[in-house]
């Protein structure tokens, strides 16, 4: 396997302004040639870790690269820019994201990547990412950075900032924008639940309904549009579990208790999911 980092702003000069510098961990499965698979390509996953807009945390990072790398993927971790490193505002988030799927887009055969099947996952604020990104993909904002723009193929949102309106994350996007949204033009563009459309990727998502930091209703809200545009969707809300749980074992968790089994399901539940929508015949499910 080939692991890598990137720097963005190598390929992008322009993402280095301002003391800029996303960067991205790259994980490539070897292709084997003892198996006749040199030319094998990959689905591929673009990871937004969570950390409140503030930095980018740890175990949404890695340990759920390593889930997306035992299922086949190419993966790929973007360590966007932050409030704490800046602070950076948006729209610098977005514009980071729209350059990974840029770079993976215009460099698919050398990374072996089908480019026909490259999901996104975000979790908390990474969860508005993602949600953003797989909303405004061919928004005129990225348009006039790259030209060309990428929608992605599926998007998975694991306790996501969705909402301003409805129990919000305050945190997030004062983090995010520099204050709370006030007006309702920063309300209809902040607020995902809000730019779904016929547009948005077809969508997985999963919460806990004891999390104090981003509450169920982000999710359910953001799934009633999702329904009310005909996006297809699946949604699992776990009665169990405090917000960030992430991989929900021992690899991210300290502590253990009899109902995180349970909740660690939604791994198994992604996998069966995606293999559904991509066809991709994963075995063990």
């Amino acid at each position: 396997m080939v692991v890598k980092k990137i720097c963005l702003k190598d390929f992008y000069p322009f993402l280095g302004e301002n003391d800029r510098n996303p960067y991205v961990d790259m994980y490539l499965p070897y292709n084997l040639a003892e198996m006749k698979r040199q030319e094998q390509k990959r689905p591929s996953m673009v990871v937004c870790p969570g950390g409140g807009y503030w930095m980018c945390s740890e175990r949404e990072a890695e340990p759920i690269a390593l889930k997306f790398l035992d299922m086949g993927f190419n993966v790929f971790v973007i360590y966007y820019s932050t409030a704490k490193s800046g602070p950076h505002r948006y729209p610098t988030q977005l514009i980071e994201v729209a350059a990974l799927f840029d770079y993976i887009n215009k460099n698919a055969d050398d990374l072996h990547v089908d480019a026909e099947k490259i999901g996104i996952i975000g979790f908390s604020a990474g969860g508005h990412l993602a949600a953003h990104y797989s909303n405004l993909w061919n928004d005129e904002i990225i348009k006039e950075k790259f030209g060309a723009t990428y929608k992605p193929a599926a998007s998975i949102l694991c306790y996501a900032v969705i909402s301003v309106e409805d129990h919000p994350n305050r945190g997030s996007f004062e983090n995010l924008i520099g204050h709370f949204p006030e007006t309702e033009e920063e309300i209809n563009r902040f607020s995902c639940e809000k730019l779904v459309g016929k547009q948005t990727p077809p969508t997985f998502l999963f919460h806990t309904s004891e999390d104090q930091t981003v509450p169920v209703q982000n999710s359910i809200c953001y799934a009633g549009a999702l329904a009310e545009n005909g996006v297809p969707f699946e949604m699992h809300i776990y009665p169990y579990g405090w917000h960030g749980i992430s991989t929900a074992d021992s690899m991210t968790l300290d502590s253990n208790n009899d109902k995180l089994p349970y909740i660690s399901d939604w791994v198994i539940k992604v996998k069966r999911w995606i293999n559904v929508l991509f066809d991709l015949k994963l075995g063990g499910i």
